[in-house]
């Protein structure tokens, strides 16, 4: 994972700071596959969404995979982590407290409508305030707080052993080792990761990797990758017992979970 330099943390420059006259401000910035923003937060909320491409989001103790057509949405004050899976365009969408779409201290992973997708490549091409940005972004936080929350997070705990655990798993999805596997990578007893499994994530070893595979399979699918290849690669027996599990997570199969994506990539094309 490469790391930009601390300074990169912040480079937006002052005057795109959103304020109570212009409260919606759109940063563009377009990655290289594993690069990663540094932990950072700053005192506005943010949307952090990729025309194109896949990210890793870490904040408030969860890690997010957000695929294209996914958004997430990261309170004010909340310190998070961009990784980004593959070359990404990613635009980062500041709101004021003053417009606050969103209640809460939560991030959530949001659905992006055609409209929300638009919304943002509009604003990110207007340079001056006046009534077009505003009505833009009022229609924005519209969609956003209509937007449906999906669930692609996953816990992550605080103890610094099962926290390197957690992240080797994530790094090997379709690794079949054991927790007693992972214990003597770790230096911990099967015993005590089991107990802080339970503590840390409330779930166990065995439901975790379950829900990391699952999330960390939204990506996947959403850059074509064949549901039999993604299964492979998250260590499923089968295509079938990929799709099984999915839809019972998310209530929908894999393809139509992602079957709008594919048709707004096909309509751009003719655009």
């Amino acid at each position: 994972m490469k790391q930009r330099p601390l300074t990169d943390t912040n480079p937006s420059p002052s005057s795109l700071f959103p304020t109570s006259e212009r409260p919606v401000r759109v940063v563009a910035r377009d990655l290289q596959a594993d690069e990663s923003l540094r932990a950072h937060q700053h005192p506005w909320a943010q949307v952090t969404y990729a025309l194109d491409g896949a990210m890793q989001v870490i904040a408030n103790q969860q890690t997010w995979f957000v695929p294209p057509m996914r958004a997430i949405w990261i309170p004010a004050y909340i310190d998070h982590e961009v990784r980004t899976l593959e070359r990404t365009q990613l635009r980062a969408i500041y709101v004021d407290a003053s417009v606050i779409p969103i209640s809460g201290s939560e991030c959530v992973v949001l659905e992006v409508s055609d409209l929300m997708r638009e919304l943002i490549k509009a604003l990110s091409r207007i340079d001056d305030a006046g009534l077009r940005e505003a009505h833009l972004a009022a229609c924005l936080m519209d969609e956003l707080a209509l937007a449906t929350p999906l669930p692609l997070n996953v816990s992550m705990p605080r103890d610094t052993r099962l926290h390197a655990l957690c992240e080797l798993m994530i790094a090997d999805p379709a690794s079949s080792n054991s927790l007693q596997d992972y214990s003597t990578m770790v230096g911990a007893s099967k015993r005590t990761l089991a107990r802080l499994f339970r503590s840390e994530v409330q779930m166990s070893f065995g439901v975790w990797r379950q829900q990391m595979r699952l999330a960390r399979a939204a990506p996947l699918v959403a850059s074509g990758l064949p549901l039999s290849a993604v299964a492979s690669e998250l260590g499923y027996a089968s295509q079938s017992a990929f799709s099984a599990m999915f839809k019972k997570t998310f209530g929908q199969s894999p393809s139509v979970f992602f079957k709008r994506r594919e048709l707004s990539i096909n309509e751009t094309k003719y655009v």
